[in-house]
């Protein structure tokens, strides 16, 4: 199996470390505390102005549950008609309905007006009802992939449901696990599910370079948040991961 590997990211630096790792492509984001929002359009030019492997962005205009109003479904639209013209390669979507069912109607409008891009489902798969109908209702719906965690915090934990899932879809959609994904336990995962692609951050933590750091106030009003450090791609880390499915798949 030729095995694919996109990398999460919530900046071009990010997106830039794992493209020289050799990752196949990556889902740029925003705010990936809250799992992850649509990222402003000078980062999607950025990115795409300095990428040349596979772009996809994730359009989710907000933190928080997956029903959304009218509004926030135009905000989608409109973010989507950006990112095509931006020449981005795919958009990730994710739409549920008040009673925890796929919003087929919703995400099949979406994903007709994002051709020729490619799209993912996201993890609001996760939260749906009934995975087995969702899974139908996705592939219903015309989209090209699914992001799962198996309906659990983790892949990991989640790789009994994934491994149903890749039989049950028999290649109608390629079904990508993701969600506290490392080099640790990807070729577990690999083998347990049975999937072919794989979804991941590879993130190591970095310290601020200010010399002056300001004590006893904070931007988010929470001390105990350290904002002099953030978090990166780690383009080692990304190509240990690569090194290790690469083994598998020989």
């Amino acid at each position: 199996m030729n095995f694919k590997l996109e990398i999460c990211v919530d900046s071009v630096e990010s997106a830039l470390n794992a493209q020289i790792a050799g990752a196949d492509r990556v889902e740029l984001c925003a705010n990936l505390i809250e799992g992850g929002t649509t990222p402003s359009y000078g980062t999607i030019i950025s990115a795409r102005s300095n990428l040349n492997i596979l772009l996809h962005v994730i359009i989710r205009p907000r933190g928080g549950d997956f029903l959304y109003t009218d509004i926030e479904y135009d905000i989608m639209r409109r973010d989507i008609e950006t990112c095509g013209e931006s020449g981005v390669d795919g958009i990730v979507i994710g739409i549920l309905t008040a009673d925890g069912k796929i919003d087929i109607e919703r995400t099949a409008r979406l994903v007709e007006f994002s051709k020729p891009m490619s799209v993912t489902f996201h993890r609001a798969f996760d939260m749906c009802s009934d995975p087995v109908k969702g899974l139908e209702d996705i592939i219903q719906s015309g989209a090209d992939r699914l992001l799962t965690s198996g309906q659990k915090n983790t892949a990991v934990e989640g790789s009994d449901m994934i491994n149903k899932i890749v039989k049950l879809a028999q290649g109608r959609i390629i079904i990508m696990p993701g969600s506290g994904v490392d080099e640790y336990d990807i070729g577990r995962l690999a083998k347990k599910t049975g999937a072919g692609e794989f979804h991941l951050t590879g993130r190591k933590s970095i310290d601020s370079e200010m010399r002056f750091i300001q004590q006893g106030i904070s931007m988010s009003g929470n001390i105990d948040i350290n904002e002099f450090s953030r978090k990166v791609a780690d383009a080692e880390k990304i190509k240990r991961i690569i090194q290790i499915l690469r083994k598998i798949q020989d």
